[in-house]
């Protein structure tokens, strides 16, 4: 989406000078679509991972020679000379939360810290990328910025439930301390460059769509979630990042899509949007699954004039034609 696609509000970066910019997992699903937006506006942009789930495939033919990729682990302390930082470090797929649990764990809390204490050196403005997991299994419905969750410290999902919800800590510590922080709860988001081996709900049910197997649903499909596609996230990142009144600053902002779709609803419609005949087998519901997912974007729409626009048939779409092109390759 090119910004010449959105109403932004008014002031939305009139007058904005070229930046640095760092992203940390910037070769990753969102953190190379954000790179790939930032640099066709002309910034200079630096993208840090480790490619623990990051791919420099995600990075080629794309940012016209502004972006610059540099291969480290946000856990060991970085150093660049940058006006705004974008914090997206962390594997964020339900299958890596038990196998790479500690990896996790110090990406969210000492690499967040690493992250603003960057942006504290250097004067910079820094996001830092939290989730929707903070919510857990939640008994409140839609998810509002003020609910604290229905959460464990111990389980399956607590190593990346647990330190994004350290790093919002860290993010209103250092926003006391001076530091222009803004926090995004990013809801389940989807679209070209997720990783086919991704283990998430929309690349999981694609991939096998694709293969002709059979498509897995969990417990019965009537848990629900909410999908934003990844251009309209980029859109709310950038105007929560450049917004410049009262009332972000250390404040954590929900960004995704309030339609509700059931998992059993998506997985049809991936079926008949890729044409695969593959049944569907029920295997049992994994430990903290959450039963529902949906944000209250109110403050979003509020302080940000922002809401997604992608209606998901059409996001599908062009997800299945990114991993009809990627399964080829492989």
């Amino acid at each position: 989406m090119n910004s010449s696609d959105t109403n932004p509000e008014p002031g939305y970066r009139e007058g904005l000078r070229w930046l640095n910019i760092l992203i940390t997992g910037g070769a990753g699903f969102i953190g190379s679509h954000l790179a790939e937006r930032l640099a066709s506006e002309g910034h200079s942009v630096i993208c840090l991972d480790n490619l623990s789930s990051g791919d420099t495939r995600n990075l080629d033919g794309v940012g016209g020679g502004r972006i610059r990729f540099v291969r480290h682990d946000v856990v060991q302390p970085f150093d660049f000379d940058v006006e705004w930082i974008f914090h997206l470090a962390s594997m964020a797929s339900p299958a890596a939360f038990e196998r790479h649990a500690l990896e996790i764990a110090l990406t969210n809390s000492l690499g967040t810290l690493n992250a603003l204490r960057l942006a504290e050196k250097r004067g910079a403005r820094i996001l830092v990328a939290s989730t929707s997991e903070v919510y857990g299994d939640p008994e409140v419905h839609p998810q509002v910025e003020d609910y604290r969750g229905n959460v464990a410290t111990m389980g399956p999902r607590a190593p990346y439930d647990e330190s994004k919800r350290f790093a919002e800590t860290l993010a209103y510590i250092y926003a006391k301390r001076g530091v222009d922080v803004r926090v995004a709860r990013i809801f389940n988001t989807y679209g070209p460059r997720m990783g086919v081996g991704d283990g998430r709900v929309i690349p999981n049910f694609i991939t096998q769509a694709l293969k002709r197997q059979p498509l897995t649903v969990h417990g019965d499909g009537s848990q629900t979630r909410s999908f934003c596609y990844v251009d309209d996230l980029v859109e709310g990142l950038l105007r929560l990042m450049t917004h410049t009144q009262e009332g972000v600053t250390g404040v954590p902002v929900n960004l995704g899509n309030p339609e509700e779709h059931t998992v059993l609803e998506v997985a049809h419609l991936i079926l008949e949007l890729t044409g695969s005949h593959s049944e569907i087998v029920f295997t049992p519901l994994p430990k903290d699954d959450p039963r529902r997912r949906r944000p209250d974007i109110t403050r979003a729409r509020t302080l940000l004039g922002w809401e997604a626009k992608t209606p998901l048939r059409v996001g599908l779409q062009h997800t299945i034609n990114h991993f009809r092109e990627r399964l080829k390759q492989a």
